[in-house]
C-alpha cells in the first residue's frame, strides 16, 4: 500500500479536490493524507486570537467568512444534491462546534480543538466526494490512533499497533482517508504535530503500516536545487539522500518539514515529493541512496543572529562550552552553526524571543557581540573529505561574497557559509553559476 499526503493547496479548491480523486482513483489500494484546505488554519488561529482577547464579534465574523466560503465549494463540488446536503449537515456541526467555543473559557486546550476542525472538515468533504464517485473510500479518524506522548514526540509503538488495527478490521477498501497535522497527547486531548504535520502524519503512518512508498504532493516539482524565488533556471533534484533532504529542509527549503521524513528514513521507505499541479513531473525521490560525488542543491535560512563571544580565559579551561551550552539550553534556543577558537567562539541563532537574556548571561565569560540581520547558505550533496576539491569549488563560488563564519565537518552532506542578508541573493546566484550551470 502506497500513503499519499496533499497539502492545503492541493486542496484548495472544489476543482483541486476533484483533481486529487483523479489521482488517487486507479483502482489500486492507496491510504490518503490530507492537510485543511489552503487558508484555513491561519484563519482558525486568527478565530483563536479573537477567543482569547473575548473578542466574540470579531471571531463569530471571522468564523461566518470562513463558513461562506466552504458552502461556495460544496456548491460546486458535488453534482447530487443528497452528498451535497450530506456534506453540508457535517460541516455545519463543525462550525456549530467552533462557535460553542465563545460560549465558555478559551484556553490553549479548547485552541487546538479549533485548530484540529480544517482537517477533519477537508477529509470529510473529500470522503463524501469519492462516495459521489462510485469509490469505495473508508475514513480513519487520526485522532483513533495518531499519539503523542508526555515529550511531545510521536507514540510510535501506539501508533502502528492501533493503525493496524483498523486497517485489518476494515480490509478491502480501495482509498483510504485520514487527517495530517492532528493527534491526541499523552492525556487523551486533542493535539497537533505542529505547522508541517501533515507531512509528518504521512511518514509516521507509512512507518507504520510498512508502506511501499510514501508521496507528498504540494504544488511545486519536488525540491529545486536552488532557491526558484531568487534563481532563475532552477531544477528539481531527482534524487536526494535522506540526510541530504533534511538538511536542506532545515536550511530553508520550504517544501518539506525538516522533522517529517525521519520515520521513513528509519524504515527505509522511499518519499516522493510531487507536484498535484503537474501530476506528470518527476519531482524528487529521497531514499538511503546517495548519488557519489555529486553537489545536489543550496538553501538559505533567513533571520540568523550571529553572537560571538571572545574570552582570554577560554585558552586551555576545560568546560567553557558546557557552560555557553547551557546557557541556550536555559532558555529553550536552539544553535545552528558553530565555530570555535583559543580566544572565542561564534555561533548563530534563529529564535531570538530570550536574546537579550542569553546576552546578558554570556556576559559572565567574555565580550559579547550580536550581529543581526545574517543568513546561512548551506551546500548539501555528497561532500565526504574524501572527495578533494568539492570545497574549495564552493569557496571559490563565493570569492566576491563577504563571508561571515563557514561550518563544514558536521556532516558528510553540508557545508554552510553565514552571510549577511544584503549579501544572499548574490550568494545564491553565484553558486548556481559555479555548481550548477
Amino acid at each position: 500500500m502506497k500513503v499519499l499526503k496533499f497539502g492545503g493547496t492541493s486542496v484548495g479548491s472544489a476543482q483541486r479536490i476533484k483533481n486529487v480523486a483523479n489521482l488517487v482513483c486507479d483502482k489500486s489500494q492507496k491510504l490518503v493524507v490530507l492537510s485543511a484546505m489552503s487558508g484555513t488554519t491561519n484563519c482558525l488561529v486568527e478565530i483563536s486570537n479573537y477567543l482569547y482577547k473575548r473578542n466574540l464579534d470579531g471571531a463569530n465574523e471571522t468564523i461566518n467568512t470562513l463558513e461562506k466560503k466552504y458552502d461556495g465549494v460544496i456548491a460546486e463540488l458535488y453534482a447530487d444534491e443528497k452528498y451535497r446536503k450530506q456534506a453540508a449537515d457535517v460541516l455545519k456541526e463543525r462550525f456549530d462546534f467552533i462557535r460553542s467555543m465563545t460560549q465558555s473559557i478559551f484556553t490553549s486546550f479548547e485552541e487546538k480543538a479549533i485548530l484540529a476542525q480544517g482537517e477533519l472538515m477537508s477529509t470529510n468533504m473529500f470522503h463524501i466526494y469519492l462516495q459521489e464517485q462510485g469509490v469505495d473510500s473508508f475514513l480513519i479518524p487520526a485522532l483513533d490512533f495518531m499519539k503523542i506522548d508526555k515529550n511531545n514526540e510521536p507514540d510510535s509503538a501506539f501508533i502502528k499497533e492501533n493503525i493496524n488495527e483498523i486497517l485489518k478490521k476494515e480490509s478491502g477498501h480501495e482509498i483510504y482517508i485520514t487527517q495530517g497535522f492532528i493527534c491526541r497527547n499523552a492525556y487523551g486531548e486533542i493535539d497537533n504535530l505542529q505547522r508541517g504535520g501533515s507531512d509528518y502524519t504521512a511518514s509516521l503512518v507509512g512507518a507504520a503500516i510498512g508502506a511501499e512508498e510514501i508521496q507528498i504532493w504540494t504544488d511545486i516539482d519536488g525540491m529545486h536545487n536552488n532557491d526558484p524565488r531568487v534563481v532563475e533556471n532552477t531544477k528539481p533534484v531527482a534524487n536526494l539522500h535522506f540526510e541530504e533532504a533534511a538538511e536542506l529542509a532545515y536550511f530553508g527549503a520550504k517544501i518539506l518539514h525538516p522533522t517529517c521524513i525521519l520515520p521513513a528514513k528509519l524504515a527505509n521507505i522511499p518519499v516522493l515529493l510531487l507536484n498535484t499541479m503537474e501530476p506528470t513531473a518527476k519531482g524528487t525521490t529521497i531514499s538511503n541512496v546517495q548519488k557519489p560525488g555529486k553537489i545536489e542543491a543550496v538553501a538559505a535560512k533567513d533571520n540568523i543572529t550571529a553572537i560571538k563571544i571572545k574570552s582570554g580565559r577560554m585558552l586551555l579551561a576545560y568546560g567553557f562550552l558546557r557552560k555557553v551550552f547551557e546557557i541556550f539550553e536555559h532558555y529553550k534556543t536552539s544553535i545552528d552553526m558553530i565555530t570555535t577558537s583559543e580566544v572565542g567562539v561564534s555561533l548563530t541563532v534563529d529564535n531570538t524571543k530570550n536574546l537579550p537574556e542569553i546576552t546578558e548571561e554570556l556576559k559572565k565569560f567574555g565580550t559579547v557581540t550580536v550581529e543581526e540581520g545574517m543568513v546561512i547558505i548551506c551546500v548539501v550533496g555528497d561532500l565526504n573529505a574524501q572527495n578533494v576539491g568539492f570545497q574549495a569549488k564552493i569557496v571559490n563560488a563565493l570569492s566576491e561574497i563577504p563571508v561571515r563564519m563557514i561550518s563544514y565537518g558536521g556532516s558528510n552532506y553540508n557545508v554552510s557559509f553565514l552571510v549577511k542578508a544584503e549579501d544572499k541573493n548574490r550568494a545564491l546566484q553565484a553558486l548556481s553559476d559555479h555548481l550548477f550551470n
